[in-house]
């Protein structure tokens, strides 16, 4: 398969003239829209990876626990391999360099990530009936939403979490297999160099 084959323009063919309502807008899509959009998409994973990474490339060895807890030893090799690819590996997608292994890596520790947020659930609650009665009796510690938040021992706010942990990995984990699959596409240093894996 060739480069030009593999570019993410080809991922669907919705931009040919036949079958598009205003056929004139097809150079427009072909040429800017989707190379921007698939850029864009690009850099957001990256940033946003990179800056999970950041805290984690400041004390690399602060998940050595953790990563040993789901199996993976020895946690003093994995935490930091862990945090250098979050970190470089989410610079690296964000400009489109090795955006394929960088992207997989972190697609791989992503899955990672949703297995353990899957098997390890927010607990239903995290107040007692005593803690809910001592914090009603004190409401100017809280606003109106946050106490309202803890009214029922926290039930909403941690399914709210579970949720928000479940999805942001399985998204989080989709878009980077999209660059592992596809690569950086037309606007990356790897297309640049005119190297793909």
């Amino acid at each position: 398969m060739s480069e030009s084959e593999t570019t993410p323009r080809n991922i669907t063919s919705e931009t040919s003239e036949e079958k598009l309502y205003f056929p004139s807008l097809a150079p427009l899509y072909a040429n800017l829209a989707q190379p921007l959009a698939w850029t864009a998409l690009r850099v957001a994973i990256g940033l946003a990876l990179a800056y999970s990474g950041w805290s984690k490339i400041m004390a690399p060895m602060a998940m050595s626990g953790f990563v040993e807890s789901l199996g993976f030893y020895p946690g003093w090799l994995w935490s930091p391999l862990m945090a250098v690819a979050n970190f470089a590996g989410g610079l690296l997608i964000a400009i489109g360099l090795f955006t394929r292994p960088a992207a997989l890596a972190n697609g791989l520790m992503l899955l990672v990530t949703l297995y353990y947020h899957i098997t390890h659930p927010y607990p239903p609650v995290f107040l007692t009936e005593a803690g809910i009665a001592a914090l009603s009796g004190t409401p100017e510690l809280f606003t109106g939403g946050g106490l309202g938040m803890l009214k029922d021992g926290g039930a909403s706010f941690l399914g709210m979490m579970q949720e928000k942990a479940v999805t942001n990995s399985l998204f989080w984990a989709g878009g980077t297999f999209l660059y592992a699959a596809f690569g950086g596409g037309r606007l990356s240093v790897d297309r640049v160099m005119k190297k793909v894996f």
